[in-house]
């Protein structure tokens, strides 16, 4: 399989590999409506985004076999956003992927994310 490939799919919101994985099974579920942003969405179309989550670890669990998972949406350019189309992240996590992954999320701003140092 490869980026772009469906994963899941239902009326609301499709999931497919990411074109550019940080590891093994990256995926991004994403609405059908086409909007640059999480708050943009209705209550329904997050809803329905967020339960194609499940079913995408269930998936990933069978075919990588991870650790653990990230997710997370990057909301505007501050935060990250490069497509102007929202879309969630399932990112499967490894044993050994990174030195230490305490923190996990909070690296998004590495001057601040060792908070059990101080």
């Amino acid at each position: 399989m490869s980026g772009g490939d469906l994963l899941a799919a239902g009326p609301v919101a499709v999931a497919i590999l990411d074109g550019f994985p940080v590891n093994p099974g990256h995926t991004l579920i994403i609405p059908r409506r086409h909007v640059p942003g999480w708050f943009e969405l209705s209550d329904d179309e997050q809803a329905a985004v967020w339960r194609l989550v499940p079913e995408i670890a269930r998936l990933l669990e069978e075919r990588h076999h991870p650790a653990g998972f990230n997710i997370g949406i990057n909301c505007g350019r501050a935060a990250g956003q490069t497509v102007d189309h929202v879309h969630l992240h399932v990112i499967p996590r490894f044993t050994g992927d990174v030195d230490d992954p305490r923190g996990g999320v909070r690296w998004v701003i590495p001057a601040r994310a060792r908070y059990w140092d101080s």
